[in-house]
């Protein structure tokens, strides 16, 4: 028996309610990584980007991926909703294994065949997932927040329960497909025979018939709200990390669960940290002077400030550590560190004075002092490098 395809949107990784530029998004980075230039000889590397490209040529075509969203995978068969075949074996050579095999075994293959469809058109469908965008400051992101979402999504038609029908009336089963919500039909020839199935053009595939629309949805089961949702955002999330809520998403279909709702976090860059992992990193500018002598600091965190003695002798570039200073880890207890590197400030114009006791300290310090010309010079420069 052939192996049966994957869902193609189980292919590229994305959610049925993802937009075309997510899929395009999806297709690209999928196709770099497997493109045979970069797996030479990877066999399954090649089987890979043959799927992609087949699941991306379904889902980037509306008309394809609408027929597919309903039909699945018999709905971009070439022979969908094809009729009976010409002489000889009646268009044997276009019949899909799955008509094959459906119609000596009788089995549902891939969608295809007789005893596999018939249950599918009134079955329970999970609603469509949707996707949002947050974006919250970094000391949110640190410490987690609660934001509200509005968004537009389906929700259960109140007054029909979601049977698409008005109050006092119910549906009628197709008689045309029996409820089935597809039609078979025969072909064959030179003593063969076989059969495939279409989408039954009466009922547009649901296997019901609605006499009397429920006026609230038009008959849908369904109706477009308005919602406001409050989202929890736990602490130490990062950005381009998401929240799943489930059951948030668009209302599912004949009594199905409701899709989730995937959260996007976006967290701003802040102007004193930055952030690796669980470590915020931190730069603190002193002078000349407090490098030298040492200084007692006031150090900002993601708390507050603290107080930090500054040894003397320290040089530009020198780092210390605030243990329990970052950022929460997400998942477990205790957080990150913060990393404090210092930079010290080369002082770019000096007074007269200062300039003489500069000299005096470089005498002391047994270095040979430069002409008035080369300490001007000299400070020029470090303007200039500012």
């Amino acid at each position: 028996m052939p192996d049966q395809k994957r869902d193609y949107y189980e292919v590229l990784g994305v959610g049925r309610g993802a937009t075309d530029d997510e899929i395009k998004k999806a297709y690209r980075k999928l196709a770099k990584k497997y493109h045979p230039d970069m797996n030479p000889d990877d066999k399954t590397a090649e089987a890979k980007f043959k799927e992609v490209n087949e699941a991306y040529e379904v889902l980037s075509d509306r008309e394809k991926r609408s027929r597919y969203d309903q039909f699945g995978h018999a709905g971009v068969d070439p022979n969908f909703g094809a009729g009976g075949g010409g002489g000889g074996f009646g268009g044997f050579e276009d019949l899909d294994l799955g008509d094959l095999f459906g119609t000596f075994f009788g089995g549902g293959f891939g969608g295809f065949g007789g005893g596999g469809s018939s249950s599918r058109a009134n079955a329970p469908r999970q609603g469509e997932s949707l996707r949002a965008t947050i974006t919250i400051s970094f000391t949110e992101a640190a410490f987690g927040c609660d934001k509200e979402l509005e968004l537009n999504r389906t929700e259960t038609c109140k007054d029909c329960s979601g049977s698409g029908c008005a109050p006092g009336t119910t549906p009628e089963t197709c008689p045309n497909c029996r409820g089935s919500g597809v039609v078979r039909i025969n072909r064959g020839g030179g003593g063969f025979s076989f059969s495939t199935t279409s989408p039954c053009s009466r009922c547009n595939g649901t296997g019901r018939l609605i006499h009397t629309p429920c006026k609230s949805c038009n008959g849908k089961g369904s109706v477009m709200k308005k919602q406001r949702i409050k989202i929890s955002i736990p602490a130490g999330i990062d950005d381009g990390q998401s929240i799943s809520l489930r059951g948030q998403g668009n209302a599912g279909a004949n009594g199905g669960p409701a899709g989730d709702l995937v959260v996007n976090i976006r967290v701003r860059q802040d102007k004193q940290f930055t952030r690796d992992g669980n470590t915020v990193l931190y730069e603190h500018v002193v002078s000349f002077t407090q490098a030298a002598l040492g200084a007692e600091l006031e150090i900002p965190t993601i708390d507050g400030s603290v107080k930090y003695t500054l040894p003397a002798g320290t040089q530009s570039g020198d780092m210390f550590r605030l243990r329990g200073k970052g950022i929460p880890y997400l998942r477990n207890s205790g957080r990150g560190d913060e990393i404090v590197t210092i930079r010290v400030k080369v002082p770019t114009s000096l007074t007269s004075e200062q300039r003489e006791a500069l000299k005096a300290f470089a005498v002391s310090m047994g270095e040979t002092v430069p002409t008035e010309g080369g300490v001007r010079g000299f400070f020029s420069k470090q303007r200039k490098k500012k």
